[in-house]
């Protein structure tokens, strides 16, 4: 028996010929089923057992909503539906080879419908399942072959207070748990009800509400057991243990060894009846994981374990210091004392019972808290099983500077775990993917692999969530709706970066319809006096420092409230006005490099109409700056760095700026997400002293022992964000100088500005090859693919 999952070009079923049947193309030959009373949150599962009289080898499509675990005879062939939306649900395919005999297929499909993770779309619970060959559709597929189902009891839900939008943990009770129903085992499987037939995105099917389905995009996620980790702290408090620090003085020392020798896969452990134990687990990186436990005997005892990106030094604040620290600090939460993020599950006193959860965790720290009742519980096995996008860095560079090397790691890590079915602003928190942190993580995978199906899955998701006003939505796949009106700009700057460092024509083409309508959005907004009026949404730029935060030593402004500029949400902004005349330039080249200079000479004019205006209005001349507001009362180095970036000024102008930017103690500082456009703007005029400057943001991260990049200046919230990780890019885009120049990454500019390094050898990855820089003092080496022009 053989199973290996496949990745689809085309849909299986295609649209019928002309005819009688022509309001039946793209329909499947499969119905999706549920079992009868399938009300959200529900977990169930779906069994066929047939047989084979010969060995066969066959392709089977399917899906589920909201998610599933196939198995066959006992064994997992996968998990899915890859994250989509209604319009373009997900169904993947497996190439399957089995031997003669009997079989089973048994899919474990849960919905949670409301109390569902915020990225995750639902119709209604159901699954669908269909082999390719016509000749085993009757034998096979849901709503034709006998499939039966259950609802799988013992499965409760328990609210992540802390980490806002990803959804309901789990709660497993062992004693009303529906035990080896992935074999087909048990009793309670009946007759299941079938929906509506499965149908492809883009058919012509006249149903009302139904999943459109389209072939999943990416590669299986990882799916790895990793054990080992570091015991720091064992005690006998009781729950809830949210508000006890983790004291030296409480530490049961004599016990770390033997949960030590749990963890590593080489002994169990057993804990006595009417007994308490906290185990506090280092795992020494961050990791997105599910826990896989092993319980034997000790009925009715819990076995609970949360997750934490960092322990906290108080119960009020985010202050978390140094991460690898522990003493007195609490592992606790900002939103809840009283809950954790994190599973629970329930003994029911049988020997070696295997529980996971339905969906992974984030964080450094596990603290897994055991309380027993009136048996002896013996834990078997502790494992984490590690998932992510299989993403990993084909790039590298040795450089002069050891700080510089030392973040590598780090910000490789938090792509990492920013990147799954989708890409993530943090893995801990919401689990959304937003335009204006995919934007950076699509750049560093740029830089750091060939890699282009996640950064094309994301380009796909933001064109698909458009309004009707030409905008997309600011995160996506999302059932809550957000407009964050300057990230659709930066999803014009996405495809902007795609045709240049991929390029695919056909694909880039597809995407230009989009670009048009949020340009022409934006043009709609531009009053008599040339200005962009305020669009309406949240009109975030970054999350500037206030002088009311702890972080009030590092360049604020009280008036930037909720990472809008002053003002941002009512009148012209001279930060939003630059960036809609930059990408307004961007557009221009997209039309112009795939053959469409009419519009290209529009986006154009639309720049500098805009630029032309901004110069009226926003320039202060006894500065040398451009202002934030129309009042001339605000400024930052947001608006000279977009100026700047846009191309638009004249060379003298620009001069002033730059001298502005640099010189101006008051301005309003770039923090770690929007310190990209200030790093960008070093590399434009030159001034790599100032980049280095700025990279202190990411060197004080070492020191606190951080494992990812973080959200924003210290105490952050999110200690995993991937937007962070942009110097990554910036080491081979901007300290090598590796750019591309023409669309497809086909033409080539390197021009290595070190600044104050002595020595950079850089190799990064391109669609035909690698590029390799190595540059000493003002001595270069260049090593370019075949066919790759140098400009």
């Amino acid at each position: 028996m053989s199973f290996q999952r496949v990745t689809l070009d085309e849909q299986p079923f295609q649209l019928p010929k002309p005819g009688p049947n022509w309001g039946r193309g793209g329909v499947w030959p499969a119905q999706w089923i549920c079992v009868p009373n399938a009300a959200a949150p529900i977990v169930a599962a779906y069994r066929l057992e047939f047989s084979l009289d010969k060995p066969e080898n066959f392709r089977i499509h399917l899906s589920g909503d909201e998610r599933y675990d196939l198995f066959l005879n006992g064994e997992r062939v996968g998990r899915g539906p890859e994250r989509g939306d209604i319009e373009h649900w997900s169904f993947e395919t497996y190439d399957l080879e089995l031997p003669t005999g009997t079989h089973i297929f048994v899919a474990r499909v849960w919905s949670l419908g409301e109390v569902a993770a915020f990225a995750q779309f639902s119709v209604h619970h159901g699954f669908l399942f269909c082999p390719e060959r016509e000749d085993l559709q009757f034998q096979l597929a849901t709503g034709i072959a006998p499939w039966t189902g259950k609802i799988l009891s013992g499965y409760g839900w328990l609210s992540p207070l802390y980490a806002w939008g990803t959804g309901h943990n789990v709660r497993i009770d062992g004693r009303e748990f529906s035990w080896n129903h992935e074999s087909g085992a048990g009793e309670g499987w009946g007759e299941v009800e079938t929906l509506w037939p499965g149908a492809r995105s883009g058919s012509q099917v006249e149903i009302t509400a139904y999943q459109r389905l389209a072939p999943a995009s990416l590669p299986p996620m990882m799916d790895e057991i990793r054990r080992g980790f570091r015991v720091r702290h064992v005690s006998n408090a009781k729950a809830p243990t949210t508000e006890i620090p983790i004291r030296a003085a409480d530490n049961l020392t004599e016990e770390i060894a033997g949960w030590q020798e749990l963890l590593g896969g080489r002994k169990s452990i057993q804990i006595p009846a009417h007994t308490s134990r906290r185990v506090l687990v280092d795992l020494e990186n961050y990791f997105c994981a599910r826990p896989e436990v092993a319980l034997s005997g000790g009925r009715d005892s819990l076995v609970r374990v949360h997750w934490a990106e960092g322990l906290f030094e108080d119960l009020e604040t985010w202050t978390k210091g140094n991460r690898s620290e522990i003493e007195g600090k609490f592992f606790t939460t900002h939103y809840s004392k009283k809950d954790g993020v994190g599973d629970q599950f329930i003994a029911d006193g049988s020997q070696n019972r295997g529980f996971e959860p339905l969906w992974w965790q984030a964080g450094r720290y596990l603290e897994i808290y055991v309380e027993t009742a009136g048996n002896p519980l013996t834990i078997e096995s502790f494992a984490l099983r590690e998932t992510r996008y299989p993403l990993e860095s084909a790039a590298q560079f040795s450089c002069s500077d050891a700080r510089l090397k030392a973040l590598e790691p780090m910000m490789i890590r938090a792509l990492q775990m920013c990147a799954h079915e989708t890409y993530m602003d943090c893995p801990y928190f919401e689990q959304l993917m937003y335009v204006g942190d995919t934007r950076l993580e699509v750049l560093v995978t740029y830089a750091l692999t060939k890699d282009e199906a996640l950064p094309r899955k994301a380009l796909r998701l933001f064109d698909w969530s458009r309004l009707n006003s030409g905008l997309t939505q600011s995160r996506y796949p999302s059932r809550a709706r957000q407009i964050i009106p300057p990230f659709s700009l930066w999803w014009v700057a996405m495809c902007h970066d795609y045709a240049l460092w991929r390029g695919d024509p056909d694909f880039t083409r597809s995407l230009l319809p989009g670009v048009r309508a949020v340009c022409d959005y934006f043009a709609s907004l531009i009053r008599p006096d040339g200005l962009l009026d305020a669009p309406d949404g949240w009109n975030f730029t970054d999350w500037v420092v206030t002088t009311d935060t702890p972080q009030q030593d590092y360049g604020g402004d009280p008036n930037w409230k909720n990472g809008v500029p002053p003002t941002g949400e009512t009148q012209p902004s001279g930060i939003l006005g630059w960036q809609a005349a930059w990408v307004f330039q961007m557009a221009g080249d997209l039309e112009s490099w795939f053959g469409e200079p009419e519009i290209s000479g529009l986006q154009a004019r639309r720049a500098k109409s805009l630029a032309d205006a901004l110069h009226t209005h926003f320039w202060n001349e006894e500065r040398g700056l451009f202002a934030d507001d129309l009042g001339h009362e605000h400024w930052s180095e947001h608006a000279q760095c977009l100026s700047i970036l846009s191309g638009l000024l004249d060379s003298k102008r620009s001069e002033r700026v730059t001298t502005g930017l640099f010189e101006n103690p008051d301005l309003a500082r770039t923090t770690i997400y929007f310190a990209h456009y200030f790093l960008e703007t070093c590399r434009a005029v030159g001034r790599m002293d100032k980049f280095w400057e700025k990279l202190d943001l990411w060197f004080g991260l070492v020191e606190n022992d951080l494992k990812t990049t973080i959200e924003m200046p210290e105490p952050t919230r999110s200690d995993c964000h991937a937007w962070g990780a942009h110097p990554l890019f910036h080491i081979y885009a901007t300290l090598a100088g590796i750019r591309p120049t023409a669309p497809g990454f086909a033409q080539v500019e390197i021009k290595p500005q070190l600044g104050q390094m002595r020595h950079l050898d850089a190799t990064m990855p391109h669609p035909r090859g690698a590029i390799r820089v190595v540059a000493t003092g003002d001595k270069e080496e260049i090593f370019l693919p075949e066919g790759v022009e140098l400009l």
